[in-house]
């Protein structure tokens, strides 16, 4: 695909911008990583520079920026290295959260670095120390600068497990002159669904297969899961969780749980877990202004559950540990999805066996929060006002639980093998 003398221009200017906005990539950097650490490690790399690391030529380069796409990576390299046994990964992130995660993924011969700064001397540093011979790129991770140097390289990039929202689709038509080439020089894209190749197709994406998603095929870590089933054995309430909450979902929650009646109210453990680890204080700090005592799992007494106290909240201050919340509760109100963000990953929910109440805002999940309300795994209520009487009826009837947790394995059956089939499309791929 040639560019045109205005994309040309266009991305002279935006590989500028790029290079002008380092020091405030610096400065945001500095402040993440005064509440998480690992934003301070290694910046360097940041800028394509990665001294006393090693050279990974001719290994397959796995993008995943936080921790869901990472989850996502970890089903794909597993399926990459079932059909070939010791292929080598590079892999990169651009959250703290989805390198920490990244880290349990390694084998011997793999690498682990941070993504490029989309900017040209940062990400020919990068292909230039590390050589790879393909680029996977997870889920919505294009790049315009990315994309171009690699054209210019013939080094294929592929997006996997591709998904395009309408409110994606229209930010990228409003920047058309930087989305188009960069959609359209990529080498094949694997959509999540058909609504998504359809509206990849609009910005001229190469879509070569509708794969359905990685995720359907997630495995439920047995250490997880036991920790969980642990967990549930000595809590003396059933455990409602808010999961994965953002900014603004826990004042709702507050503002929710105040109209309960007090016999409601202590009818539940109440869990919330953060999706981003730097607003473990500041959620914390909002519960106990609202007049609850907050019990961090953190503090928690080794292989159990706090004695139970009235109008006390656990929160899931820790990482990695998701599946092991999914299988302590009994019900999940789901993340993202009662602010206009787009909801979290309800298919992990559903895998570990907790019935789901999803808010209105599932844009980024759309047709996996259609079918698991259509199955019977989720109920979708218009707010989070609405979400108790739902989450009453899971709790106190466990038959009704028990068919939402069948209608969960049902609908997760119907849609695994993507992992093998991404894997298969991949290697088969012609590649330098």
């Amino acid at each position: 695909m040639r560019l045109s003398w205005l994309q040309r221009l266009s991305l002279w200017f935006y590989g500028g911008a790029m290079w002008a906005l380092v020091p405030m990539l610096k400065r945001k950097l500095r402040r993440r990583g005064a509440q998480e650490s690992g934003y301070l490690q290694h910046i360097e790399q940041r800028w394509g520079l990665y001294p006393g690391v090693p050279v990974s030529a001719g290994a397959i380069w796995v993008h995943a920026v936080s921790l869901g796409e990472t989850r996502a990576a970890a089903i794909l390299i597993k399926a990459l290295r079932q059909l070939t046994p010791g292929v080598r990964i590079l892999l990169t992130h651009g959250t703290a959260t989805g390198r920490a995660e990244g880290v349990g993924l390694l084998q011997a011969g793999d690498v682990q670095v941070w993504q490029p700064w989309d900017m040209p001397s940062a990400v020919h540093g990068f292909l230039n120390h590390f050589q790879p011979r393909m680029v996977v790129l997870l889920e919505t991770e294009v790049w315009p600068q990315l994309i171009h140097i690699c054209a210019q390289r013939d080094l294929p990039v592929h997006l996997v497990n591709a998904r395009m929202s309408e409110r994606s689709l229209t930010k990228a038509m409003r920047q058309r002159v930087l989305a188009l080439p960069a959609y359209g020089r990529l080498t094949s894209v694997l959509a999540q669904t058909e609504a998504d190749a359809q509206r990849l197709r609009q910005l001229g994406a190469p879509v070569t297969a509708v794969m359905g998603n990685l995720k359907y095929d997630i495995q439920i870590d047995a250490s997880q899961a036991a920790l969980g089933q642990q967990w549930r054995a000595s809590a003396q309430r059933p455990v409602v969780m808010l999961a994965s909450s953002r900014e603004g979902e826990e004042a709702q929650w507050l503002g929710v749980s105040a109209l309960l009646s007090a016999e409601d109210q202590s009818s539940v453990q109440w869990l919330v877990v953060p999706r981003h680890p730097q607003r473990f204080d500041a959620v914390a700090q909002l519960i106990e202004a609202a007049g609850w005592s907050v019990q961090r799992r953190s503090q928690w007494p080794a292989g159990s559950t706090p004695a139970a106290q009235p109008k006390t909240v656990w929160l899931g201050d820790s990482l990695g540990e998701m599946q092991a919340y999914y299988h302590l509760a009994s019900v999940a109100w789901l993340g993202g999805s009662f602010e206009p963000l787009g909801g979290q990953n309800l298919i992990e929910a559903a895998a570990c066996g907790c019935p789901i109440v999803m808010g209105p805002h599932t844009f980024n999940f759309a047709e996996a929060a259609i079918q698991a309300e259509q199955h019977g795994a989720a109920i979708r209520v218009p707010s989070m006002s609405e979400a108790w009487a739902p989450t009453q009826r899971w709790v106190g009837q466990s038959e009704t639980a028990q068919t939402a947790q069948g209608a969960a394995c049902k609908w997760l059956a119907q849609g695994q093998g993507a992992a093998l089939a991404c894997a298969q499309s991949l290697l088969s791929s012609p590649h330098p």
